[in-house]
């Protein structure tokens, strides 16, 4: 919470977003790729990344049907790093410029899944069931 916060006041990632985004991506902190690579944003190794990595099977959606492939994927020694890391990787990739321009976090959800940040067609959607039913709005409220 505190770290979803700061990133909001320094670069303006609505803070419900990045919860919400991390639970959706991590499976609450439950999944395989959370444990061995804290990597909550699921984030994969393309080859600008020099760091460590892990392969894992991914689920991704192509032409409406849901298929399991081997993705490499960004691994982490904590969760600071991969929330930084995912800030740095939205910054660099002229794909998420969309993103910036946003300030809500239906916004955000929305740009990151034009930008094909995932490929589920339901991402923004999935994202936005996570703030509403959880009220995670309440912490953009950077004033506090």
């Amino acid at each position: 919470l505190k770290g979803a916060q700061e990133c909001h006041r320094k670069h303006g990632i609505p803070a419900s977003l990045t919860i919400a985004q991390a639970a959706l991506e991590s499976g609450w902190g439950a999944s395989k790729l959370t444990k061995l690579a804290f990597n909550i944003f699921g984030i994969k190794a393309d080859p600008s990344w020099p760091g460590r990595f892990v392969w894992m099977d991914t689920r991704e959606v192509f032409q409406g049907k849901a298929v399991m492939i081997p993705a490499k994927w960004r691994a982490y020694d904590t969760f600071e790093q991969a929330l930084e890391d995912r800030t740095k990787f939205l910054k660099r990739n002229k794909r998420y410029s969309s993103c910036w321009k946003e300030t809500t976090a239906a916004g955000w959800a929305t740009a990151l899944q034009k930008a094909g940040y995932a490929t589920d067609p339901l991402y923004a959607k999935l994202i936005m069931g996570i703030i509403e039913a959880r009220n995670l709005t309440r912490f953009d409220n950077l004033e506090k």
